[in-house]
């Protein structure tokens, strides 16, 4: 099912689930104008096709004590394939680690990681990734606030690009 296979009940669905995974699903079925039986299989299809990954709640990293947060752009000495997957498969082991992108251009990777003081993320930096098999360079970019970080994707630019193929 690919997003333009999607119906525009199946993009509501998705869209309030975004905003609210834990509604159930008769308040769903109301909010998007259908009964909860076939809400419910749309769901379960939309969840088998990989459409949703899964429910999570959105914890506050801060207040939770993980006070910093880092951008670290990676650089590889290798990338042929091998060498890539091991570096991506090394970030997955790395509970510091939140997010890795590979990128094009002159940056291999960028890792968003989190810790709770600077010395935790300093250890990380040194002791691991730096240390890393076949990581020839990183610079880090320590994030001061947040201004914006929202998840998901901007279901209104979806409906909007939909709306003008039709």
């Amino acid at each position: 099912m690919s997003s333009s296979k999607l119906d525009p009940i199946d993009r509501m669905i998705l869209a309030e689930l975004q905003a609210d995974g834990r509604m159930t699903n008769v308040e769903l079925a109301k909010r998007v104008g259908i009964s909860a039986p076939p809400c419910l299989r749309r769901v379960r299809t939309l969840e088998e096709a990989g459409y949703i990954r899964g429910y999570h709640a959105d914890v506050d990293a801060r207040k939770l004590g993980f006070e910093v947060q880092v951008f670290a752009m990676v650089g590889l000495q290798s990338q042929a394939e091998a060498d890539l997957s091991r570096f991506e498969a090394q970030c997955r082991e790395w509970p510091l680690v939140r997010e890795c992108h590979m990128l094009n251009g002159e940056v291999d990777f960028i890792l968003k990681c989190v810790a709770p003081d600077l010395s935790s993320f300093q250890s990380f930096l040194t002791g691991e990734l730096t240390a890393a098999r076949n990581v020839a360079s990183v610079k880090t970019s320590l994030v001061i606030r947040d201004a914006k970080d929202e998840p998901g994707v901007p279901f209104d630019v979806l409906e909007a690009r939909v709306s003008a193929a039709s």
